[in-house]
């Protein structure tokens, strides 16, 4: 009976097995070696026969640095050498050992991302979401929503579970990754896979016929087929998104405000972008007296990409600043009138669309139905392009009629060229308004450097839009560069609004209070607050999110507007 294979060919293992056979055969010849020699040592140098099993004890101790036993000191200098070779022998090895085998062997090991997750619950399951997953992960993170996220590409699984993020390897489209993703405990999936939606809803209507299935899309267009298909809700960021940043555009030629979050009867909370005609240009806070003239309260300002919760009364107005104010219906309208020359429609009055995407067209939609004269760019000849060309290029900018446009929105998918063409268009034209969007959450600092008036990124408004409808998170429009929601007051009852130290800890600010007899936005730092009061605070992403890590607060249930 063979024990053996007949044939043994060490040339048939892989180039690494090789290279750990010949490594421990090495070893074996090396220890053997060092085991005579020291025998034969300790007989001519120490006169001190010793069995060539106690000899090999000895060689490894030593080559391992763990002791040497009986047989230390040596008398002779030769043995006492010898034992300082075999030491730094030994040490070698250790270090060879290490990047041979042991490192190769952790670093190459399977990663079971299953075993990482912790038992869920009614949770969220996340499909294929391409649109920069961390910032979607840590919104929920901050809903203390529940989640598992499955994606199909094994290196962004690993990274982003070493991350911290639950995350599991696999494909949406197979039953078996929705059962190891818990799915019969599952709230809700959301899917996120492009050209594979469809699969993958049918995929989870045949496992539970009952579960919310929320569809994030790029093309409006499929909406009707994914409702079709067995989706609850269907979100289109770029859309939102597109409608979002005209909204803005159009603004810029009048007075009206059409973005207010209402918070109570008389108490409303905009964003106002300061127009590069506007009176305001240049003056200080103090000195705008918006107050006095208006009604309306500033309560934050982004000045220079930066976000101050409230603004210094000596901050400098400048045209790419937007104001965050309160105040009732009258005066916000009174505001929007102040801030706002009044214009004429000319032919001057214009904006230019660079890119004619998903974003472009929600865009067109809203500039066609307020009436402005618009002139479109894009790479391909589409129905409503005017200019066929590279938007990132002065050449294309200067056919478009970029110098006299009273406004310029960016919704070009590649940052880059985005970027690009943002730096161009300012330095064409100077006053005009310029909105960008932007395709990575890191990418809006540089937008801003670049001479963009208002940014808006895809990865935010995605994450907020999936936040809202898992949560009716109350914001000022999921397309919007400010947060805003309500919590309870629960954790800081018995505390004044001072003593609760919410800005110096966290960025965010309170900028009204709700209690039994109604909301106000005239807070005394001194007020006392009380466990059934809900606070308005505003603040950045980041800021909310190191809010919410801080203090363990509920958020009451909030309905769209």
């Amino acid at each position: 009976m063979d024990i053996l294979p007949k044939s043994f060919s060490v040339g048939s293992y892989s180039r690494r097995n090789r290279r750990v056979v010949y490594y421990l055969v090495g070893l074996g010849v090396i220890i053997g070696l060092y085991t005579v020699l020291y025998n034969v040592g300790m007989r001519v140098f120490e006169d001190d026969p010793r069995s060539l099993f106690h000899s090999l004890q000895i060689v490894v101790e030593t080559m391992t640095t763990t002791g040497y036993g009986a047989d230390s000191p040596w008398e002779s200098p030769a043995m006492n050498l010898y034992i300082v070779f075999m030491q730094l022998t030994g040490i070698a090895i250790g270090f060879f050992t290490l990047r041979l085998i042991v490192i190769p062997l952790f670093s190459s090991a399977e990663v079971d991302l299953d075993d990482r997750l912790s038992p869920k619950n009614d949770h969220v399951i996340i499909c294929e979401y391409r649109r920069d997953s961390a910032v979607l992960l840590d919104e929920l993170e901050d809903l203390d929503i529940e989640y598992v996220l499955i994606s199909s590409d094994e290196e962004n699984a690993i990274d982003l579970s070493n991350d911290g993020y639950s995350t599991i390897h696999g494909s949406p489209q197979e039953e078996s990754a929705f059962k190891r993703a818990s799915i019969d405990s599952a709230q809700a999936v959301i899917t996120d896979a492009h050209e594979a939606n469809v699969d993958t809803i049918l995929t989870v209507r045949s496992i539970r016929p009952d579960v919310e299935i929320v569809a994030l899309t790029d093309d409006s267009a499929m909406e009707d087929v994914l409702l079709d298909t067995g989706a609850d809700t269907v979100l289109s960021p770029h859309g939102v998104l597109g409608h979002r940043l005209a909204e803005k555009a159009v603004a810029s030629f009048d007075a009206e405000i059409r973005d207010a979050v209402e918070l109570g009867e008389d108490l409303n909370v905009s964003e106002i972008p300061i127009s590069h005609d506007s009176r305001l240009i240049d003056k200080r806070i103090r000195e705008s007296r918006i107050r006095e003239r208006t009604g309306a309260n500033v309560i934050g300002a982004w000045i220079d990409g930066e976000l101050q919760l409230p603004p210094s009364p000596d901050a400098v107005i400048k045209a790419n600043t937007v104001l965050l104010v309160s105040g009732d219906d009258a005066a916000l309208d009174e505001l929007g009138e102040f801030t706002r020359r009044p214009r004429t429609f000319g032919e001057h009055d214009r904006i230019v669309l660079l890119g004619m995407g998903e974003v472009g067209r929600a865009a067109h939609s809203v500039i066609e139905a307020a009436d402005i004269d618009v002139t479109v760019v894009d790479r391909d000849d589409e129905p409503g392009v005017d200019i066929v060309g590279d938007a990132s290029s002065r050449s294309t900018l200067e056919e478009a009629g970029v110098a006299d446009a009273g406004a310029i929105i960016v919704g070009l998918p590649n940052d880059s060229a985005a970027l690009l063409a943002t730096v161009l268009t300012r330095s064409m034209n100077p006053d005009a308004e310029i909105l960008v969007r932007i395709s990575k959450a890191g990418d809006t600092r540089k937008a801003l450097s670049a001479g963009a008036d208002y940014v808006l990124s895809v990865p935010q408004v995605s994450a907020r839009m999936v936040a809202r409808e898992l949560r009716g998170e109350e914001v000022l429009e999921p397309a919007s560069q400010i947060r805003l929601v309500q919590v309870s007051a629960e954790p800081f009852a018995g505390k004044t609004l001072a003593q609760s130290r919410i800005y110096e800890t966290t960025g965010c600010r309170v900028v009204a209070i709700e209690d039994d007899d109604g909301i106000t936005s005239t807070l005394d730092p001194e007020r006392v607050l009380a466990a059934r009061d809900r606070l308005t605070i505003v603040g950045t992403d980041d800021a909310m999110h190191e809010f919410f890590k801080r203090f363990d607060v509920t958020r009451p249930e909030t309905t769209e507007e």
